[in-house]
């Protein structure tokens, strides 16, 4: 039975012979970006240059040939070679081919007899299927045809076999950007300003976030004091400092201030001795992108500013911050990797969006956020390091429990900022298509960067503490990239984000990340260009609604909705108590009288919604239902998949991560199979050998797939080839949280 992707392949080549070469256009598209079937993906690729030659969408025609020159299949390269002349050449005739009523004839030999080559004799075009010989677009190109569905190469036969797919690729690397296709969709030329932004919420934000940062820096620092002094009084001969018992909320404000107006050389320091920050010449990044520097100059004209200072860090990942507080002291910083992967007008937009950000003032608080945490990530990196070295004596457990408090404080820092991270980004994407008129080029920047991220990682076998440091400010989160930059040159982009556009309850999965949906940023740059008038760069789905069954998304959620439900049975508890002792039937107001007992009625109600979602959340793993790595795409680009749905895995891959203490909470845990990456989470439960020991080997994981923001696995078993198990209790914790939770509000509620 022919596959989805063989028909469609089949009604495109119909579309393409019959002259109909919009529709052939669609239908091929989508079977060119597959990865389901090599030669269809081959077959409609050679489709789709004659579709938009024959069509006159001669730079599409010629992007896509250009990639088919680098095609594995030598036949197929040396017609592409062929075609690409053809090409060329045509675009710059362009008044010969005003000539011709089908708008193109440089494939038509009679007419090019002295000076191109003979084309060769394709293979691709042979077929044998004698129902589908051939299709031959009326008019020109006659030496060429398009093959049928059923014919495979020798050549492509072969690289199929492997797992890494078409490209020949090993079995753990990931696709280059060559395979991916883009549609390289044109930028506005004279375009409307869009309506001025309402600010408020940005703004109110960015001072909630300010306000939030100061009251945990507060308690921490009372928190010490207290600590200080207490010890100073139980030890022998010394006395506890008097200044440790004032106040430090004014002391701590004045503190803050300071930083906020060093920050712009404090932060240059940081930088510059940890991540090897320099300075970026202009006459440089003139060179990787000329329309950067006309938007820095126009956009600083128009504003009255003096031009930010441009930094570069010395890194493969594509990266770009902006710290500082005032345009005239605000710094730029980009990374070479992000010069070297995104072309000229990509690398504008991305100056744009931290152009934004400067104009929108959110800088001031992120840069403070920054301040603040870098120093405690480097802290955490300095004890790892020394942990590591000291693997082995009395110092291990307590070298590992000082860096995971330490790296759990950094965290609880840099969460304070999410909510300010993920909205002000909407913000600077709406501000660079505007300054540059070309929200499809930042929708490629975008993907690139994720696909960039995610080749760092393979690359490092880690994420980076560059990365995992930096991640608030940065354009794409390392997170989202893990997953969403592997695949991309196994699927469409359009099926890979559609879970961020048509999911309804998308948006309650983002609560925890960083950065907005990708999908849902580029939904945003969509309607921008059309407001433009001009074709989007993806065509993402956005009238239809992915169906989810609302109880199923309540179970997800249970613990979070035995909250407020806890409370309203404190209220009726309450409102009971009240009137057994008005009417003189119970007299308990003693022991509620000060309101602690709604605390005890919070606890219980999340540990109720803890036991309601267990047995969803953890089914028993049956090995007639388990996946394979083979279909993690396909589970991946499930637009109705949440988190509760508990998809039953069986992947084999090599284990990526940091090593070593560096990785003792397994916050870094990644396993890397033929079709993509996927993020783990593993717990822990006293067993001498845990995940981060096997980091670098292959591996079998077990475990519960969930669909949200940011893919992951929760990890049920991990065996090695050798036969050596870990076991990760999730099922157990689960049950201790929720017994501990119950208990606990038990013995408030009946103790007020």
């Amino acid at each position: 039975m022919p596959t989805h992707v063989e028909l469609s392949l089949e009604a495109g080549l119909v579309a393409l012979k019959q002259g109909n070469y919009q529709t052939a256009i669609a239908k091929l598209t989508p079977v060119a970006s597959s990865s389901e079937n090599a030669t269809a993906r081959l077959q409609a690729r050679v489709g789709l240059v004659m579709a938009y030659a024959r069509s006159g969408q001669l730079r599409k025609a010629i992007a896509l040939c250009q990639t088919l020159t680098e095609s594995e299949n030598q036949q197929v390269q040396e017609w592409a070679k062929t075609a690409l002349a053809h090409l060329t050449k045509a675009k710059k005739s362009s008044k010969e081919s005003k000539k011709s009523p089908t708008g193109f004839v440089a494939f038509d030999n009679s007419q090019n007899t002295t000076t191109s080559k003979p084309q060769p004799k394709d293979t691709v075009a042979e077929t044998t299927n004698s129902g589908n010989s051939s299709v031959v677009p009326p008019g020109g190109w006659r030496n060429t045809a398009i093959p049928s569905a059923n014919y495979r190469p020798k050549i492509i036969e072969e690289s199929s076999s492997n797992t890494g797919g078409f490209l020949g690729s090993t079995s753990y690397t990931q696709a280059p950007q060559s395979s991916v296709y883009w549609r390289q969709a044109k930028r506005a030329k004279v375009w409307q300003p869009l309506r001025k932004p309402k600010l408020i919420p940005l703004r109110l934000l960015a001072a909630g976030t300010f306000m939030a940062l100061f009251w945990v820096l507060r308690e921490v620092l009372k928190f010490a004091m207290g600590v200080t002094n207490y010890t100073l009084v139980k030890l022998p001969y010394l006395q506890p400092l008097q200044f440790l018992y004032r106040n430090p909320t004014s002391f701590l404000l004045i503190v803050l201030f300071i930083m906020i107006g060093l920050s712009p050389w404090l932060l240059d320091w940081l930088m510059t001795t940890f991540y090897g920050q320099r300075e970026l010449p202009k006459d440089v990044l003139h060179g990787y992108s000329r329309e950067t520097a006309r938007v820095l100059q126009r956009y600083c004209q128009q504003r009255r500013w003096q031009s930010p200072k441009l930094r570069i860090l010395p890194i493969d990942a594509p990266v770009a911050l902006t710290y500082g507080y005032l345009c005239r002291n605000a710094r730029i910083v980009v990374s070479q990797g992000l010069l070297d992967q995104l072309a000229d007008d990509e690398i504008a937009t991305i100056y744009g969006t931290q152009l934004g950000h400067i104009s929108h003032w959110d800088i001031v608080v992120m840069s403070l956020v920054l301040l603040v945490s870098l120093p405690i990530y480097g802290l955490y990196q300095q004890i790892s390091a020394w942990g590591n070295k000291k693997a082995s004596g009395i110092w291990c457990r307590p070298i590992t429990i000082l860096a995971s408090v330490i790296y759990g404080f950094w965290c609880l820092l840099t969460s304070l900022a999410l909510w300010l991270s993920r909205l002000r980004l909407y913000y600077s994407d709406r501000l660079a298509a505007e300054i540059t008129g070309n929200p499809n080029a930042l929708t490629r920047a975008l993907l690139k960067i994720a696909m960039g991220i995610s080749s760092d990682v393979q690359r490092t076998e880690h994420t980076s503490g560059y990365l995992e440091s930096l991640n608030l400010l940065l354009p794409v989160s390392y997170q989202q990239s893990l997953s969403l930059g592997s695949i991309a040159g196994h699927l469409p982009f359009e099926s890979i984000l559609m879970w961020d556009t048509v999911n309804p309850y998308r948006r309650w999965f983002t609560f925890s990340n960083s950065h907005p949906l990708i999908g849902d940023r580029i939904q945003r740059l969509n309607q921008i260009a059309r407001h433009w008038h001009i074709d989007t760069e993806l065509h993402l789905t956005s009238q239809q609604t992915a169906k989810v069954k609302r109880h199923a998304f309540l179970l997800n959620i249970a613990p979070f909705v035995g909250i407020p439900l806890g409370a309203v049975f404190a209220g009726l508890i309450w409102l009971t108590w009240q009137t057994a002792f008005a009417l003189k039937i119970l007299n308990l107001k003693w022991i509620y009288e000060d309101w602690s007992f709604v605390t005890g009625c919070l606890l219980i109600g999340f540990s109720i919604g803890m036991v309601f979602r267990m047995n969803s959340f953890f089914p028993d793993i049956k090995t007639a239902s388990v996946q394979n790595a083979e279909l993690l795409p396909s589970l991946l680009t499930n637009p109705s998949g949440i988190p509760i749905d508990s998809i039953s895995v069986c992947l084999v891959g090599k284990l990526l991560g940091r090593p070593g203490i560096a990785n003792c909470l397994g916050q870094d845990l990644i396993l890397q199979c033929s079709t993509g990456l996927v993020k783990l989470h593993h717990t822990y439960l006293g067993q001498s050998v845990n995940p981060q020991d096997l980091i670098g080997r292959q591996v079998i994981v077990t475990g519960w797939f969930r669909q949200s923001a940011t893919p992951w696995i929760d990890i049920h078993t991990v065996q090695t080839q050798s036969g050596k198990t870990i076991h990760s209790p999730h099922p157990i914790w689960s049950t201790v949280v929720a017994i501990a939770a119950q208990a606990w509000g038990a013995y408030i509620f009946l103790t007020g």
